[in-house]
């Protein structure tokens, strides 16, 4: 998933992959790929979602299958009742 995510981010940047920030600046890219792989048994991981802004840019990952990519300037800023660290469940 990691991977999958500099690649995407970097064809919506219109850049190498090598010349974005590394993500793990931004997450633990060990535990990104973790939380959607496939369960020890083999089965793969349903439901859960997540979101976080990396280089610009929004990532949406959705059951592990979706990976959306949104440059910031596009995304429609919320009113939060709090600070926001850019990382949020959906």
């Amino acid at each position: 998933m990691s991977t999958a995510v500099v690649r995407a981010v970097s064809a919506v940047e219109g850049r190498e992959p090598c010349s974005l920030r590394p993500l793990a600046f931004v997450l633990n890219p060990n535990a990104l790929d973790a939380l959607f792989e496939s369960r020890s048994n083999g089965q793969p991981r349903t439901g859960g979602c997540l979101s976080f802004v990396y280089s610009g840019c929004r990532v949406s990952i959705d059951n592990g299958e979706y990976l959306s990519i949104e440059p910031l300037e596009s995304v429609r800023r919320v009113p939060t009742d709090g600070g926001s660290d850019g990382n949020a469940m959906c």
